[in-house]
């Protein structure tokens, strides 16, 4: 089953940073490779998150920016080379929507230090930098979907 939802359609700026960020780059590095300045960067990442469903975090405008193909979308990897825990993969979606540890410990009724402790797991074991770039690993790994993504937007 497939969930539609409306193609966002960002400048060409926008979507530069948004791709930029998307394998663990820092916002200023983002705007250093575009030969920008980093407060020029912010506005438009800022632009960005505001058309795609107003999110806050990176992580989270990532996800959306994938599932709504807003942003080209990675390539795919063998989701059988990753072998994950179910405590870690219950974080994924969590960590695309942007929740901080204490939130994710009170969605999942987990104590924040097992969480955090989960979260620096799930970032070795995916190869990430940030969590920005877990949901660019996650998604190549299709633990991350676009039904899924698309499941918690307004």
């Amino acid at each position: 089953m497939t969930t539609a939802t409306a193609r966002i359609v960002l400048a060409p700026r926008e979507r530069q940073i948004i791709e930029g960020l998307c394998d663990g780059s820092t916002l200023a590095a983002v705007a250093q490779d575009l030969t920008i300045r980093e407060g020029t960067a912010a506005g438009y990442l800022k632009l960005a998150k505001r058309k795609l469903y107003g999110v806050s975090d990176n992580a989270a405008a990532i996800a959306v920016g994938y599932a709504t193909e807003a942003i080209a979308r990675p390539k795919s990897l063998d989701p059988d080379e990753l072998c994950l825990s179910l405590e870690q993969r219950q974080l994924v979606p969590l960590v695309a929507r942007g929740l901080r540890s204490a939130q994710m410990a009170t969605e999942l009724k987990r104590p924040v230090n097992i969480i955090r402790r989960d979260g620096r797991d799930l970032m070795s074991n995916l190869r990430a930098k940030n969590p920005a770039h877990v949901v660019t690993r996650a998604w190549q790994y299709q633990i991350l979907t676009a039904e899924r993504v698309i499941s918690w937007l307004p």
